[in-house]
């Protein structure tokens, strides 16, 4: 065989190799949930996050990293948080803006899941929906108990003016590690 086939071939077998690995973890339901306000923190902190769960084969969901076009939206993501076994709820100043924020968590604290807050630029207390009537009354109340839930769970705190980022993903992956260990006991 000549070293261009067998390089070739060697790169073939890898590439197929990965492809696999790909496959086998897209169809394997996620450990960890990210649920997040995307304008305020997809860019920073959730995506670093995601990364270093992923590098601690950690299998973490997250929108833009784990759907794929033709993805049906909320089938994919409530099928995710259903599979999932620990929540992390990135709450931000727009969070409680957003349908898709409220629905997600709703479902993750009605699930029974673990959940993990991390308060990013705000206070537990200053969360609040505002009704703005385009959501049915069962929906908001609904939205209003997890949100409720969420402020009374301890969380992390992260202020982007003072603190460090680093720091809280690796405060918060470990806190996700010890709570993955915690659902399996």
């Amino acid at each position: 065989m000549h070293r261009s086939s067998a390089i070739s071939l060697k790169h073939n077998l890898f590439s197929f190799q990965k492809q696999t690995q790909l496959a086998e973890r897209a169809t394997k339901s996620c450990d960890v949930f990210l649920n997040h306000r995307g304008i305020d923190t997809k860019r920073t902190i959730v995506s670093l996050l995601y990364d270093h769960l992923s590098r601690l084969n950690l299998r973490p969901f997250l929108d833009n990293r784990t759907m794929r076009p033709g993805d049906k939206l909320f089938d994919k993501i409530d099928s995710a948080i259903r599979g999932c076994k620990v929540g992390v709820a990135v709450f931000s100043p727009r969070y409680c803006d957003s349908y898709f924020c409220l629905h997600e968590l709703a479902l993750i604290m009605e699930s029974n899941k673990k959940v993990i807050p991390i308060f990013c630029d705000i206070k537990p207390s200053q969360l609040r929906i505002v009704d703005n009537g385009q959501c049915p009354p069962e929906k908001l109340q609904s939205f209003r108990l997890a949100l409720q839930e969420a402020r009374n769970t301890v969380g992390l705190t992260y202020n982007s003016s003072k603190g460090n980022m680093a720091d809280v993903v690796t405060t918060a992956a470990d806190v996700v590690i010890n709570s993955l260990r915690e659902t399996e006991n």
